[in-house]
């Protein structure tokens, strides 16, 4: 029997529903069980500087958690680099401080009030005082994907007939429908977020775990063993699918 794996999708500013998240895998998997985070962390929900911190110090403390990035948290990693607040991947060409994207709330938990008609320097300015040179730091070395014999993360998806080996960033953050509407099988089991629904849901190549933190829905963790997947609960594990 292949030991638990669990993991936990779009987290998107949710502190408490993060912790939440991690007593239910805690008191199924321990303090020291293996999570893999699907990525966005920032955006939307209240607290994303507590999230970042929160698995900050959980790799220091040796936490054997993977953290993937997805493209929100690229969102705060390139305005914070270079003032850029669209991403060419999105077809809706928003502000990345739409409150749709979130961008706004990212920067106002770590003290930047920001709103997408505002000064853009001068935001850029005071978020490059505000977030910690080791949140930069971060979320620029989040690895972009995690595979085991049975699953392979990302936080959005793959491109299907792509060697997953030869993935790339974009795809890897971004893709949706050349993904979602694939139904061949691709090797691996898929586990993503990025595409957000009404709750985490199995199909029969690939699990979407974006049950909509990010617009208040519960984040609830998920527990793998081989390709099997089950939802942890306050009642105990739901199979999924």
């Amino acid at each position: 029997m292949p030991s638990p794996l669990y993991a936990i999708g779009d987290v998107h500013g949710q502190i408490d529903m993060l912790h939440e998240a991690l007593g239910l895998i805690e008191a199924e998997g321990g303090k020291q069980a293996k999570i893999v985070f699907i990525g966005d962390y920032v955006d939307r929900g209240p607290d994303s500087k507590a999230v970042v911190q929160l698995l900050i110090d959980a790799a220091k403390a040796g936490k054997p958690w993977v953290t993937l990035k997805g493209n929100h948290d690229r969102y705060l990693q390139r305005f914070v680099e270079t003032a850029t607040v669209r991403d060419p991947c999105t077809k809706s060409g928003l502000h990345w401080m739409n409150p749709r994207l979130g961008g706004d709330k990212t920067l106002a938990s770590y003290g930047v009030p920001a709103s997408e008609s505002g000064d853009m320097a001068a935001i850029h300015a005071e978020a490059v005082k505000a977030v910690p040179d080791s949140h930069l730091h971060f979320i620029q070395n989040l690895p972009i994907r995690y595979e085991t014999d049975d699953l392979f993360f990302a936080h959005a998806g793959i491109q299907p007939g792509v060697k997953l080996a030869d993935q790339v960033e974009d795809d890897l953050l971004w893709i949706r429908d050349p993904f979602l509407k694939d139904i061949r099988d691709h090797g691996k089991l898929i586990v993503h977020g990025h595409t957000m629904i009404e709750a985490p849901q199995a199909y029969h190549n690939r699990i979407n775990l974006d049950g909509g933190a990010g617009q208040g829905r519960p984040l609830y963790p998920a527990v793998f063993e081989g390709r099997q997947c089950w939802l942890l609960t306050r009642g105990g594990r739901v199979p999924l699918g």
